[in-house]
């Protein structure tokens, strides 16, 4: 089975307002297998909106529409699905009592421009809707081989919506799958580019495979969407266990997190489960920042989960020279010798990190955001990150270099994360596989 769904709204159009709809839909469909081809935002114009239609009607077993069914004289989807199907809009009686009951209840008459809330195409049938005042329609279009293409349109509010697909819309289209269903995975990995983690997959991510294996790329993280198709729930789940296994073996611990796990969730945890192994009374492992360029940025991160004042007791923002002296206690002659920005001065804000919280791990990093300061020798982009532990007596400090891509915002965020990186493969006791 093959969908396509269909967004209707100016407000969409104009990027006034996200569609969610779409994305809701796609994951409800997908979990009873059918295929979605295509998402298509049409504005409130009737002509488009009957194009769109017909086009996807031709393309797909389903079409669900959401949006245009309100009471004013720009919701003309239903006035587009009756030219689609040749049909005139007709009263609908059941749904103008219960209109008319809807407004009763609230003590005020029915304005005249809701009775087209209960117009449906001559052929259609009206769907009920539990939450709201437009009335749902569903028809069959012929398609040119003969074949028939289901058409739903529901409200474009988005709880109007999800409620009249769930209690109408989906019993119907389960009963059309047969059983099939598409489950689907996300692995996510940081440190690597999506061309070297497509490199390590090789032959997983042909595209005519079935589970399938695509890569996208968000806010420097690295994604890998495994989605498995098949006639049966059972056979869908452990073709998706087999591909994920795969996956894994390829890329071992680049992999940190799946589906809804953050880089930070997954490092918070690491440190939750190294003090949950702790005996009665013993110090807790806590883990300190001290940065620069990130503004803070690392400790909002570290801090994110509830409970982290478990392993984060505090934290250093030393932007300037002085404050690294100050608050670190950063030789400034380091500074005047290497540079802010600088391996050797990193290693001494993370050490000086670690004498004043007596913490087990120190992250610092010291960089240049942009879009100014760079250098032929230190271009934008440039960032020293050291991590100091004290794993038995005496610390151990050890620093790299990284040039990010981007812009201020981008450059900041990825310097956080590769911080978190370089404690989940300490905490792991691996070095960086990059």
């Amino acid at each position: 089975m093959t969908g396509t769904i269909l967004s209707i709204g100016d407000e969409l159009v104009l990027g006034q307002t996200v569609d969610t709809n779409s994305a809701w839909l796609s994951q409800q469909l997908a979990a009873i297998g059918c295929i979605i081809l295509r998402h298509l935002t049409i504005g409130d114009h009737q002509l488009q909106i009957e194009s769109a239609l017909r086009e996807s009607a031709q393309l797909s077993d389903v079409v669900l529409i959401s949006g245009g069914i309100g009471p004013t004289e720009d919701d003309l989807t239903r006035q587009a699905l009756a030219s689609v199907m040749n049909e005139p809009l007709e009263l609908n009686a059941t749904w103008l009592a219960e209109l008319e009951k809807f407004f009763s209840q609230r003590g005020r008459p029915m304005p005249p421009m809701n009775r087209i809330q209960a117009m449906i195409p001559r052929g259609a049938s009206m769907i009920f809707n539990h939450a709201g005042t437009a009335a749902g329609i569903k028809t069959t279009l012929q398609r040119s081989d003969g074949k028939p293409c289901r058409v739903y349109v529901m409200p474009g509010v988005p709880k109007e919506m999800k409620k009249m697909f769930q209690t109408s819309v989906l019993p119907e289209l389960q009963a059309r799958s047969g059983g099939a269903v598409i489950l689907s995975r996300t692995l996510h990995t940081f440190g690597l580019g999506e061309s070297a983690i497509a490199e390590r997959l090789g032959p997983l991510m042909h595209r005519d495979r079935n589970p399938s294996v695509g890569t996208t790329v968000s806010a420097g993280v690295v994604s890998l969407r495994i989605n498995s198709r098949f006639d049966s729930m059972q056979r869908a789940s452990d073709e998706l266990a087999r591909i994920e296994s795969e996956c894994r073996s390829a890329l071992g611990d680049l992999i940190y997190g799946q589906d809804e796990q953050t880089l930070q969730e997954v490092v918070a945890n690491q440190l939750f489960e190294i003090n949950a192994r702790l005996s009665a009374g013993a110090t807790p492992y806590t883990v300190t920042t001290a940065e620069s360029c990130t503004g803070g940025l690392l400790a909002k991160l570290l801090t994110d989960l509830s409970g982290s004042s478990g392993y984060f007791h505090r934290g250093f923002v030393t932007y300037s020279n002085e404050a690294k002296a100050d608050l670190l206690g950063v030789d400034p002659q380091l500074i005047q010798q290497y540079g802010a920005v600088s391996e050797e001065v990193a290693k001494a804000m993370a050490l000086g990190a670690l004498d004043r919280a007596q913490a087990r791990a120190a992250l610092a990093i010291s960089g240049i955001a942009g879009p100014t300061g760079g250098t032929p020798s230190k271009p934008v982009g440039t960032v020293c990150i050291a991590l100091a532990t004290v794993d038995g007596s005496a610390p151990q400090v050890h620093a790299r270099t990284f040039l990010f891509p981007g812009d201020r915002d981008m450059i900041r965020d990825r310097s956080a994360k590769m911080a978190l990186t370089m404690l989940r493969f300490h905490l792991l006791g691996k070095p960086l596989p990059f």
